[in-house]
């Protein structure tokens, strides 16, 4: 598959010029999205839904459970739809346990401590309360674990991975953009979970229809499993009407979203960027000249992209700092000539426009 016709089929498997009706249904269709940048992770699904999404809208599916931030993958936060909580940490879970297994002991949180962190983040947290992270800390430090340098964080994502809390409801802020969430038990807080028959497969399924056409390679890359569970996965799914494979070991959707002919050319898009970020070989969307621009740099951070017909074109920055969170988004253009300054006007205006919603 050559380069331009891989980028045209990713922006519809991506949403990105075949809008999904709903967020709620972007987030489905997508399976994951990144979201440490609580911001970014948001807007990635606005900018994937048809109309104009604003963020107290997308807050509101927080709000009621419709959508969760968890360590799905890679011990990095995703924005999800509860329902595929379970079944994808069945798949993940033990994987990132097992590798924050040296830092827990740097930490000193051995299986009594962790215990401990358990049973009192359990009781704070039962009968539908919701908790911020530094609202857990304080509770751990009532338990006499101290969670200064990382404990605190590492304490309460093992309880996430295990899938015993998620981060649901919006924190509000008033007069900037929220950036916070409240810590619930997952028990009482998602009302129904899915229960494929096969996690695994339905994970590799699921990564292609909402990011296709790709690799078991970028699977594996993507959802942090090793290429031999990735491949296991990939032929697990042969039978699976949902997709098919094609040349190069590529696989793609069997029923691709349809094009909407009026999607913009140029589309601004926040920090870790599905688009960008979730395959092993990101030159189809960046040029290699751009990559370092881009990221991740040395600090693990991907900057926003601004992209023409697919392509990166430039870089921008926005504040989400209570009282500038409504100043215009600043662009930097990386390649001269290749998109107008109309178009990328227009694609920041609906993000300003989002963010301020």
């Amino acid at each position: 598959m050559d380069p331009d016709t891989l980028r045209t089929a990713r922006l519809r498997s991506h949403r990105l010029t075949a809008p999904a009706r709903s967020v709620a249904d972007a987030a489905r269709h997508m399976l994951a999205v990144q979201a440490q940048d609580f911001g970014a992770g948001r807007w990635a699904l606005a900018a994937r839904a048809a109309g104009a999404p604003e963020l107290s809208a997308v807050d509101r599916l927080f709000n009621r459970g419709t959508l969760v931030r968890a360590w799905t993958q890679r011990g990095t936060l995703h924005i999800i739809a509860a329902e595929d909580l379970a079944w994808m940490l069945s798949v993940t879970g033990e994987r990132q346990l097992q590798k924050a297994a040296p830092r827990y002991r740097e930490l000193g949180l051995g299986h009594d401590q962790l215990a401990t962190a358990e049973r009192v983040i359990r009781r704070a947290l039962s009968g539908g309360n919701g908790l911020t992270r530094l609202e857990l800390f304080d509770v751990l430090e009532k338990a006499g674990i101290e969670p200064s340098g990382q404990r605190g964080l590492f304490a309460v994502q093992n309880l996430a991975l295990r899938g015993l809390i998620c981060q649901g409801p919006v924190v509000p802020r008033p007069g900037g953009v929220s950036r916070d969430q409240q810590f619930v038990l997952t028990e009482e807080h998602i009302a129904e979970s899915a229960a494929p028959s096969d996690p695994a497969s339905e994970f590799f399924v699921r990564y292609i229809v909402g990011h296709g056409p790709a690799t078991a390679e970028d699977f594996a890359w993507w959802a942090g499993v090793t290429l031999g569970a990735a491949r296991a996965a990939a032929a697990a799914s042969v039978d699976d009407e949902r997709i098919r494979q094609i040349d190069d070991g590529m696989f793609v959707a069997s029923s691709m979203p349809r094009r909407n002919a009026s999607a913009a050319s140029v589309v601004a898009l926040g920090s870790f960027e599905e688009y960008y970020i979730s395959y092993s070989d990101r030159t189809i969307a960046c040029p290699p000249e751009l990559l370092a621009a881009i990221g991740p740099g040395k600090n693990g951070m991907v900057r926003p992209i601004i992209i023409a017909d697919g392509v990166v074109v430039g870089t921008w920055r926005h504040s989400t700092a209570v009282g500038r969170h409504t100043d215009g988004p600043v662009p930097e253009m990386l390649a001269d000539g290749a998109a107008r300054g109309i178009d990328v006007y227009a694609a920041l205006h609906r993000y300003a426009a989002f963010i301020a919603g």
